[in-house]
């Protein structure tokens, strides 16, 4: 990759290649209409599908030139690499069995990278990708959605401030139903497969995200769990019922419960964080309003988009208050933050590859913990 003058730094877009998001895929798309939003990010080329003829289908569908829907990494980064306007970034929105050699792949072409959660299959894969990722020096990310959200993102402001004393107690919750019964369709099916998704299943695909929220919100450390995670559905491999007990840096006591068979249940990720000074809480699916609760009774309710927001959160607010934003916008704030890391700015929100190292060692601590019914362990640094 060509380093980016001054002047085009200043002018133009960032060129997004995607490894990924082929047809039928959901998350492909998704990455699209956030890198997409704020104009910084374009998608003109990619390697959509292992099958040639899937990734061409799919450039179609995103509207990029021909050529440049690749039938394969190789061909992609020497292409692009041949090419005055090639990309300056890659972004791997494939299941989690092809994020290291993707990542490892682009690293080595000279590219930085973006790559959807967990970071990779395995911890042994995650190691091997941070020493990639730090040999390189190239910019990293990680897509830890929630962590985009404006009131996310004032939670954690608030709490550093002081808002609700010492953290006594944390409870994170990722309910979903959507895999009670049989595992059904493109998305599902990759879920449940040890072979794609790697050693976790509910653990790895919202536990992390629960994981990842609950240190990101409240500034503290996990340093001991107590995992009880299941596979409930007959002959299911991988797990899709977590129960997790917590210990933080503080002393703090911590809930985790994630789950993918609570029939009714859509997409209801929820923390909640005790001081000693009041209570704070916030719910993805109605993401435009924090809650502060106070010793006194009272509570104080910070809407998004009004003038109650700190600068983290303010900046990453596109509408005026009442005008709903989501998770495409979360998403899009990632990108944004990606971006200003791709152009030489600061990015200190965005997670990062030892972000991604945290969760797969979460993800490795409690499945093995469950498996060996070994109560409380540790988790490393």
């Amino acid at each position: 990759m060509t380093a980016i003058s001054e002047r085009e730094n200043a002018m133009r877009r960032l060129r997004m290649g995607m490894i990924g998001g082929g047809p039928g895929a959901f998350i492909g798309p998704v990455h699209r209409y956030a890198a997409e939003m704020d104009r910084e990010i374009e998608l003109v080329a990619g390697v959509f599908s292992s099958d040639a003829a899937r990734s061409a289908a799919a450039g179609e569908s995103y509207r990029i030139d021909a050529a440049r829907a690749y039938p394969s990494l190789e061909a992609m980064f020497a292409g692009e690499a041949a090419r005055e306007d090639g990309i300056d970034f890659v972004s791997i929105v494939t299941p989690n069995h092809n994020h290291l050699p993707s990542a490892r792949a682009a690293l080595a072409a000279g590219f930085p990278v973006m790559t959807d959660k967990p970071l990779t299959a395995t911890l042994a894969e995650a190691h091997e990708l941070a020493g990639l990722v730090a040999a390189a020096g190239l910019p990293f990310g990680v897509t830890y959605t929630y962590s985009g959200y404006p009131l996310v993102r004032e939670a954690r402001a608030r709490i550093a401030a002081g808002a609700i004393g010492t953290i006594r107690k944390v409870v994170v919750e990722y309910p979903q139903g959507w895999l009670a019964g049989e595992a059904v369709g493109k998305q599902a099916e990759w879920r449940v497969d040890p072979a794609k998704a790697g050693l976790g299943g509910c653990i790895g695909d919202i536990g992390v995200h629960a994981f990842q929220l609950a240190e990101f919100v409240t500034g503290l450390r996990v340093t001991e769990m107590f995992a009880d995670l299941g596979s409930v559905v007959p002959g299911r491999l991988l797990d899709d019922d977590c129960s997790i007990l917590l210990r933080f840096n503080n002393r703090a006591r911590g809930v985790l419960l994630a789950s993918q068979i609570e029939v009714g249940e859509l997409n209801g990720l929820r923390i909640r964080a005790y001081g000693d000074k009041g209570g704070i809480k916030w719910k993805q699916e109605e993401p435009n309003t924090l809650t502060i609760a106070h010793l006194d009774g009272t509570c104080t309710l910070i809407r998004a988009g009004t003038e109650a927001l700190g600068p983290d959160a303010a900046s990453r607010t596109r509408t005026p208050g009442g005008h709903p934003e989501g998770y495409l916008e979360a998403f899009a704030n990632l990108y944004r933050d990606f971006a200003a890391l791709v152009r030489g700015e600061a990015a200190p929100l965005l997670p990062n590859i030892a972000d991604g190292v945290r969760g797969m060692t979460f993800i490795d601590t409690a499945v093995s913990a469950s498996r060996a019914n070994a109560g409380w362990v540790k988790l490393d640094a």
